[in-house]
């Protein structure tokens, strides 16, 4: 189990317990205690929990997320893609995020992955994202400067559509865009389920100089009802590993395919 496990299994079991001990969290994680406080020590400082004399104890960081986030389906395989994902982001960079369970394990892998600041309260990268959860869990981060689009939130999403969300996008420029798409088809392009998620991902993907569209292979060869974009105007593909023939089809397409 890598660092970037080990948090998102500390945080997950926090949000459970609401409380923690290293002796215990080490013998159920298998790593030496000294590890486990190093760990715990790296999440206090980027605020997601507050350290006790032995352990730690939940941050005011709110864990409850809709029911699509606590039963994630494909987990393992978003969490790699996450990974993958923010190895493309340098420091210095303006990052658009949507909403969804992929691109919440983007925004996670990012966090995690960046530096600390070069300055105090100078940030190391920019996320600007339409997800409430995402800017919740990041707005934390001493490191991630968070710009919130604005808009009208989605309850099964924490997604902000609408005009407004559209006017703070037409007024920005993104180094890098990461889309989470409902289906992805070689022919068709990406899609969305809602209408008004498909406008807006078509903004935040308009707006970026590269584009990037993370998907689990269980939306590959697949079409959803609202269009975001065409497969031409895609410029990587983060998914897994699990669908190899149609990670083909896109790369003949002129698509960069990353297969976490």
């Amino acid at each position: 189990m890598n660092r970037y496990e080990r948090h998102n299994m500390l945080l997950g079991l926090l949000a459970e317990r609401r409380q923690l001990e290293v002796d215990s969290v080490a013998a159920e994680l298998d790593v030496s205690a000294a590890t486990i406080r190093r760990d715990l020590d790296h999440l206090a400082e980027q605020r997601l929990l507050t350290r006790t004399r032995g352990g730690a104890v939940a941050h005011t960081v709110a864990y409850d997320l809709p029911l699509r986030y606590k039963a994630m389906r494909h987990g393992e395989e978003k969490e790699r893609i996450g990974r993958a994902a923010a190895g493309l982001v340098s420091r210095g960079m303006v990052v658009g995020l949507n909403g969804g369970t992929t691109t919440t394990e983007v925004a996670r892998a990012i966090a995690t992955r960046t530096d600390g600041p070069d300055k105090a309260d100078e940030p190391v990268v920019t996320i600007v994202t339409n997800a409430l959860n995402i800017a919740n869990e990041l707005a934390v981060r001493p490191h991630v400067k968070i710009v919130a689009t604005g808009g009208v939130a989605m309850p099964q999403s924490y997604e902000l559509i609408g005009p407004l969300a559209g006017h703070i996008l037409r007024e920005i420029s993104l180094d890098i865009a990461f889309i989470g798409v409902g289906a992805l088809h070689p022919d068709l392009g990406a899609s969305a389920h809602d209408e008004g998620e498909a406008s807006i991902n078509a903004l935040l993907a308009g707006q970026a100089r590269k584009l990037v569209v993370v998907a689990d292979s269980s939306k590959l060869g697949e079409q959803a009802f609202a269009r975001i974009c065409a497969v031409s105007a895609i410029d990587v593909l983060v998914t897994d590993s699990n669908a190899p023939e149609q990670a083909k089809r896109f790369e003949e397409r002129g698509v960069t395919v990353i297969q976490a």
